[in-house]
């Protein structure tokens, strides 16, 4: 039976470790609940044992949405052989999923962290948890989360649809979205990121080209509704209801790329309160600032969203679309190439960042590097470009001795 126990780290651990922690020392312990402060959970258990004897424990932690069924659950588990029998089920569950993608290479580290532990954090940590690095906070991120699954899919493509389906949801019927919000209560704020609506698109993208699956175009989910920010609003945390609007998720992939046609003088995608750099928050966010490295995300979406039109049979936007297409690439190869690498923003007063001149902010990697995989920088300015990432951004001393 359980004869203490302690929810406080302070009280526990003390000044020792948990290699020898105060609490092994305690006759009892504080019996007291730390939630929200430093906690730990530590249980202490009398065992009486006779020779010879061995015992199996059985320690649950869980939750349950009705009270009523902890009882029930408590007392399925109190027999070993069903815990056991649960155990292997959870084990063989995450086996067969993350024994699906199996990667050599001559780094055996490399190797623990790629066939099964990487993949498992995603969806664990990130997908279920919401408690990863730099977003700890149990919300969901409406470019984070569906970044998560796109690595996702090569275990499940289903939870990268479900993700989209999901995500979609929590679009505003003017084809913004929630930049993030909780589940629990169902609060999240509304911002001028210009990015965070296209990863949808780049979802539904990325889905159907991995599976084939043309068929997620036709789900139909709701939008949300709320008041559109002021003009001297940047970002507002609300209460934002489900709308009576409901389209596909075709629609819902138009209505964003509709909302991200916005150019400033330079032929450039406006950068609103930030693009996928959150700290470019005060570069655009007068209305003025354009964001080069958004012009070839925006280009590799609509490139790669007419052809799936085009096989899906809707192909109502598909002209429009490739002649917004090549001005994008023409501004691209012009107003933002800098000499010897792309650019990446413009502010709303006209400065430049991401070029020679600048004392920093000199060169950004994904303007470089995104100039390729959205195939619209021009040949020569490609290896030039990315020729200029590796002799700025690139530690050769390091990377030579192999400490990467």
């Amino acid at each position: 039976m359980i004869s203490s126990y302690t929810g406080n780290d302070i009280s526990f651990v003390g000044n020792g470790d948990l290699e020898n922690p105060l609490g092994i020392e305690k006759v009892e312990l504080s019996c007291e609940n730390s939630l929200g402060t430093k906690s730990c959970i530590a249980i202490e258990i009398e065992i009486d044992l006779e020779p010879y004897e061995d015992k199996n424990i059985v320690l649950m932690l869980g939750e349950e949405a009705e009270k009523g069924n902890i009882t029930d659950i408590v007392k399925k588990y109190r027999d070993i052989e069903n815990a056991k029998e649960e155990l292997r089920k959870e084990k063989e569950y995450w086996n067969n999923l993350l024994r699906k993608v199996q990667v050599k290479t001559p780094v055996e580290s490399m190797d623990i962290m790629l066939n099964g532990w990487i993949i498992y954090q995603t969806i664990v940590c990130r997908l279920y948890a919401r408690t990863g690095y730099y977003q700890s906070g149990g919300a969901f991120g409406f470019r984070d989360q569906l970044q998560d699954t796109l690595g996702a899919k090569f275990a499940s493509s289903n939870t990268l649809k479900e993700q989209i389906i999901k995500h979609s949801k929590h679009q505003f019927e003017e084809g913004d979205v929630e930049h993030w919000w909780h589940d629990e209560t169902e609060r999240g704020i509304r911002t001028r990121f210009s990015d965070d609506l296209l990863w949808l698109v780049y979802s539904v993208c990325e889905y159907i080209e991995f599976t084939g699956d043309y068929s997620i175009l036709d789900e139909v989910t709701p939008y949300i509704k709320g008041n559109i920010l002021n003009d001297n609003e940047d970002e507002k945390y609300d209460l934002y209801m489900r709308s009576e609007k409901e389209e596909s998720i075709y629609k819902h992939c138009i209505n964003a790329i509709e909302k991200s046609l916005k150019f400033g003088e330079n032929g450039l995608p406006k950068i609103g309160s930030g693009d996928w750099n959150d700290g470019f928050s005060t570069v655009g966010n007068k209305g003025n600032g354009e964001s080069v490295w958004l012009g070839f995300f925006l280009y590799n979406i609509l490139d790669r969203f007419d052809k799936i039109c085009e096989n899906a049979g809707k192909t109502e936007y598909i002209k429009k679309y490739e002649g917004i297409k090549e001005e994008l690439k023409r501004a691209l190869n012009t107003n933002a190439w800098d000499g010897r690498w792309y650019k990446r923003a413009f502010t709303d007063t006209k400065e430049v960042l991401g070029s020679s001149d600048n004392e920093e902010c000199k060169i950004d990697s994904i303007a470089q590097s995104w100039s390729v995989i959205s195939n619209a920088g021009d040949n020569d300015k490609k290896y030039m470009a990315i020729e200029s990432l590796e002799n700025y951004l690139v530690n050769k001393e390091v990377r030579n001795n192999k400490i990467i």
